[in-house]
């Protein structure tokens, strides 16, 4: 038995994305985990380099800037963690 350290990580995915892991990881008998480490393995030992998409980050600041000038004007998250889970 090989001992390796765990590290968690959290990730959003879309819906589709999760039926597709869900029924691939049940036809291969693995978990969920372990398909995404697979996947994650195959992707950077075969992918194509990503490249930087500047406009994506200017995108990005914009949003946060906006955000920014609102202020305190939300109250708030009107959701609990839990819920997201329940979805």
């Amino acid at each position: 038995m090989r001992c390796f350290e765990l590290i968690r990580k959290q990730v959003y995915i879309k819906p589709h994305h999760n039926a597709l892991l869900k029924k691939r990881a049940c036809e291969l008998g693995v978990t969920e985990a372990e398909l995404i480490r697979r996947a994650i393995e195959a992707h950077l030992a075969t992918g194509p380099l990503i490249r930087k998409d500047i406009s994506a980050w200017e995108r990005e600041k914009e949003f946060i800037l906006s955000r920014v000038k609102k202020g305190d004007q939300e109250k708030g998250r009107q959701w609990r963690r839990e819920e997201l889970y329940e979805r």
